[in-house]
């Protein structure tokens, strides 16, 4: 049976600070960077696109069967801002942000979670009668 959810999601924003421009500046590292995070914490990956802009910075999405992790860099400033949102608890985003940390040699990091999805809500706002809120494990046609 075990324990009744309290939200859907956790959605972790990062912000990391010091980064050096060559690597926050490099789309394909940084598309790498994203995969390894998805993948070191637990998350199964479908697809991804990342985005070089001119004159710097990236931006890019790496869609999990859990939800997504997002990216967006400034180069010039040495910042980057991530979003890690993942539903059920089959993936630990915090795992993601530590990756994440590493690999892009932040010198300083603030990071915060917040539910997604409070159940609580849900079945007060409802249009019937919810008696179990639960997070689909399998997402069909994923691997």
């Amino acid at each position: 049976m075990g324990l009744e959810i309290t939200a859907l999601g956790r959605h972790v924003l990062i912000e990391y600070y010091g980064c050096p421009s060559e690597i926050i500046e490099d789309n394909a590292l940084i598309e790498k960077f994203m995969r390894g995070a998805a993948d070191y914490s637990g998350a199964t990956i479908v697809e991804s696109v990342f985005h070089h802009f001119n004159p710097y910075g990236v931006s890019g999405a790496v869609i999990i069967a859990e939800s997504h992790l997002t990216i967006h860099t400034w180069p010039e400033y040495g910042f980057a801002s991530v979003d890690v949102y993942t539903c059920g608890d089959s993936v630990n985003p915090w795992k993601a942000a530590d990756y994440l940390s590493e690999k892009l040699q932040a010198k300083k990091t603030e990071s915060f979670e917040v539910p997604r999805g409070m159940v609580d809500k849900i079945r007060q706002f409802a249009e019937q009668e919810i008696e179990e809120v639960k997070v689909k494990q399998a997402l069909e046609g994923v691997n």
